[in-house]
């Protein structure tokens, strides 16, 4: 079995752990409970706000899901997630999905960033970068210099106020 090796002390562990147990004869599992790292993008999140996996039992993945209209709509969808879900395995492991009510705990998702106020140049902050650029004669440059030094003092000013 191939992959990406994963980075750090963890993907080391985590490597090592996979080796083990692919020399123990569980390879076959191991590739079946890939299943978990590949569910939120093969339905997408909304799906997988509502629907997550549960266990795999003689080829058959349990699914629980939260909403009974989920549970209609992942019936219509069986086939389909079914199919991308081998594909990502890379062979036919999985014969069906069990759809079962019950409470799901979704995705986590990343943080989302917090936006940061922009504030214009004071004054003051103008006549320091005209005093570092007295020196450079071509007006042009002098002009592009004094735009990316503002900038980035702009930038540095919003990192210490986000919201």
């Amino acid at each position: 079995m191939t992959h990406k090796s994963r980075g750090g002390k963890e993907g080391q562990v985590g490597d090592l752990v996979e080796q083990l147990l692919i020399s123990k004869g569980f390879s076959t599992q191991l590739k079946k409970y890939r299943t978990w790292t590949c569910w939120n993008d093969v339905v997408g999140p909304q799906i997988a706000r509502f629907a997550q996996p549960l266990r795999i039992r003689d080829r058959i993945l349990e699914v629980r899901v939260s909403q009974p209209v989920w549970m209609q709509q992942l019936q219509l969808l069986k086939p389909k997630i079914l199919k991308q879900l081998n594909e990502r395995l890379g062979e036919e492991l999985l014969d069906d999905i069990f759809l079962k009510r019950g409470p799901v705990t979704p995705p986590e998702e990343a943080p989302t960033p917090r936006p940061k106020i922009v504030t214009p140049l004071t004054d003051e902050d103008q006549t320091r970068v005209d005093a570092m650029l007295t020196e450079i004669d071509d007006p042009v440059l002098r002009r592009n210099l004094s735009d990316l030094i503002g900038l980035d003092l702009q930038c540095k000013k919003a990192d210490n106020n986000t919201i």
